[in-house]
């Protein structure tokens, strides 16, 4: 035989007492609704710290209590994002990539020439000018703007990136620019 707990006939009629008392709390029919149902499945759950004999009524009203009270703790806390804008600053990438990237250029960094990298990391981590620079290295400002061009594509390379070309530069002279610089050095000033 099915042992039945005493709960299957002792809940029941308390429904439309915790209903009253949740429309008082709650104001709303579908909240109250919503409480009565949560009060009757803690209940359920929490059915061996009852003891029989007890006032039934007034265990379920604490726990309704307190589960509306705790909702209502919760709802204040909640702040609503309908379009998502706060939750997007909450957003944090994750810290071992940058990590991995960070492995990467120490990487390819160590595989640049000394003359390429020394000006690199002058420029670019230590923020150094041109002048500066080429003081530090003993050579001229022109010298550094090709080395740390030629680190840079180097390093472009590295990460799978084509060197980009700075605008006007021809990487590929055809006729036309042959005969364009042709032209220029057949004139005589």
């Amino acid at each position: 035989m099915i042992d039945v707990h005493p709960f299957h006939f002792l809940l029941p009629p308390q429904a439309a007492v915790l209903f009253r008392f949740a429309l008082r709390l709650a104001a709303d029919e579908t909240r109250a609704e919503d409480l009565v149902q949560e009060t009757f499945l803690k209940a359920w759950a929490n059915r061996d710290s009852f003891t029989p004999g007890t006032e039934l009524r007034g265990w379920l009203f604490t726990i309704l209590r307190n589960t509306f009270y705790s909702s209502l703790r919760k709802h204040i806390r909640e702040v609503e994002d309908v379009d998502g804008r706060l939750a997007a600053l909450l957003f944090e990438e994750a810290a071992q990539e940058h990590s991995v990237d960070l492995n990467k250029l120490i990487s390819a960094m160590a595989r640049l020439p000394e003359i390429h990298r020394r000006p690199v990391v002058l420029m670019g981590a230590y923020g150094f000018s041109q002048q500066e620079a080429a003081d530090a290295c003993n050579c001229a400002v022109g010298t550094i703007k090709s080395r740390v061009s030629r680190g840079r594509s180097e390093l472009g390379r590295a990460f799978g990136r084509d060197p980009v070309e700075p605008h006007g530069t021809i990487t590929h002279p055809g006729p036309l620019a042959d005969r364009h610089v042709g032209a220029c050095m057949s004139e005589t000033p």
